[in-house]
């Protein structure tokens, strides 16, 4: 009897998480790469395709069909818009702007290429990064910065939206 309850048991909690269904991961990565000789942070972000395109969508209210044959001929100032609204950076306690370069598409990832200008010597970086969060409360944005070839990192969300790294 008490096998036939255990596995009873086994039985309900494996039905109960199969019916949980899957819960979507929303993560994008951005790369901050100090190049002391050009005076300049370049920054490399990686933004799945599908909820990029959701978050544009719903802001500007039209369907922009990103890394497709129809892309609408003004995604690429727009998707430079959205950045920059999203996305700022203070270099040793100074505001920097961010200068959008381009975009590439790797498989169902956005590559964008960002720079900021800096000087040779950088002590801090603060970022503020609210990119898909307001389409997506559980987003998070991984800032991986190098400096000087140390290496150091933030996690960015909703409720923690900004944070600063020091070398």
């Amino acid at each position: 009897m008490k096998k036939l309850y255990h596995t009873l048991l086994l039985l309900i909690f494996a039905g109960l998480l199969s019916s949980a269904g899957v819960h979507k991961y929303y993560v994008a990565v951005f790369q901050m790469e100090h190049k002391p000789q050009k005076k300049t942070i370049q920054v490399t972000g990686r933004i799945f395709i599908d909820d990029l395109e959701k978050a544009l969508n719903a802001k500007y209210g039209k369907t922009f069909y990103l890394a497709t044959a129809k892309e609408l001929p003004e995604t690429t100032a727009t998707i430079k818009q959205y950045l920059l609204d999203k996305v700022t950076v203070t270099v040793n306690g100074k505001a920097a702007p961010l200068t959008f370069l381009a975009k590439e598409v790797d498989d169902d990832i956005l590559v964008c290429y960002l720079t900021v200008p800096a000087p040779k010597k950088v002590t801090s970086i603060e970022v503020r990064n609210t990119v898909l969060q307001d389409m997506f409360h559980e987003q998070q944005n991984m800032i991986n910065t190098r400096v000087n070839n140390e290496r150091k990192s933030l996690l960015l969300t909703r409720d923690t939206p900004s944070g600063t790294v020091t070398f």
